[in-house]
Order: C-alpha cells, then sequence, then structure tokens
C-alpha cells in the first residue's frame, strides 16, 4: 500500500499535570531520546532523511547526472543496432544527446511527481510516469512498423 501524507501531530504541552508532578519518574528532566521512545518518534540521530539535503544539492549542481561511459556505450549500442556503419562520434554530439536526455528524463519526473501528489501519494509509481507521458503528448513506445502498414489502407493498392 502506498504511503499517504498525515497531518502534523499536535504538541503536547509542556506544563505537568498535578498527578504527573507527584510522580518520582517525572521528577528529572527526560532527554530528547527518552521522550522520542514514549512518544514513538524519532530523534535527530536515528533514522531522518538526508533527501532535501540532496536534492538541493543536485539542483545546485550543472555537472551531468548520468555516468558518461555507461551513456556512451548505450548510445552506441542502439545506434549500431539503427545504422551499423555508423561507428563514430564526436564528443560534442555525445555530450548534446546527454544533456537532451538527462533534461527529458528531469521533466519527465517531476511531471510524474506532480501526478502522483495529484493521486495523494509520496511514492512515485510506473503509472504516474506512463500518466506523464501520456499527457505529455509522448504516449507509450512502439516499434518501427513496416512501411505499409504506416500507410492509411486508402492508399495501399
Amino acid at each position: 500500500m502506498a504511503r499517504t501524507k498525515h497531518a502534523a501531530a499536535k504538541k503536547q504541552s509542556r506544563k505537568p499535570s498535578a498527578a504527573a508532578a507527584a510522580s518520582p519518574a517525572t521528577a528529572f528532566p527526560q532527554t530528547r531520546s527518552e521522550r522520542a521512545r514514549k512518544t514513538g518518534q524519532a530523534t535527530p540521530t536515528q533514522g531522518t532523511s538526508r533527501k532535501p539535503h540532496q536534492i538541493r544539492k543536485f539542483q545546485k549542481s550543472t555537472n551531468l547526472l548520468i555516468p558518461a561511459a555507461s551513456f556512451i556505450r548505450e548510445v552506441r549500442a542502439i545506434s549500431y543496432h539503427f545504422a551499423p556503419d555508423i561507428s563514430r562520434w564526436q564528443a560534442e554530439a555525445l555530450v548534446a544527446i546527454q544533456e537532451a536526455a538527462e533534461d527529458y528524463l528531469i521533466q519527465l519526473f517531476g511531471d510524474a511527481m506532480l501526478c502522483a501528489i495529484h493521486a495523494k501519494r509520496v511514492t512515485l509509481m510506473k503509472k504516474d510516469i506512463q500518466l506523464a507521458r501520456r499527457l505529455g503528448g509522448v504516449g507509450q513506445p512502439c516499434e518501427i512498423m513496416p512501411y505499409d502498414q504506416q500507410l492509411p489502407s486508402i492508399w495501399l493498392f
């Protein structure tokens, strides 16, 4: 089941009640970890996430996110599949393709995240990416069809 966002919990009052003030357990102030154990909340040292820090770091950086060597290997494999006689690539062309691919992926994930938030979820799912592609006009990937199947049936003799 997907996680959903929850409303913020109410803070407890700092004043102890009369019955709690009389008990010897409350005579000593509690540490942050003791309060966390009792309330079930995580302390800053246990279970916190550094995701907002990482997101800000990647948003500030201008370097490419996909490793260049593996991206170039995939570009060469795909180009060999469609045109085996083309084996040489200019370095600027490969960098341009990588920048365009990363820009497309970042935009796609941003749109997919908006779809997930619209569905009141915080988890990105496959159906969010499919919906983002469909709304963006890309649709589902399709195979290359033979030439005679691409033409409308009225044009075929």
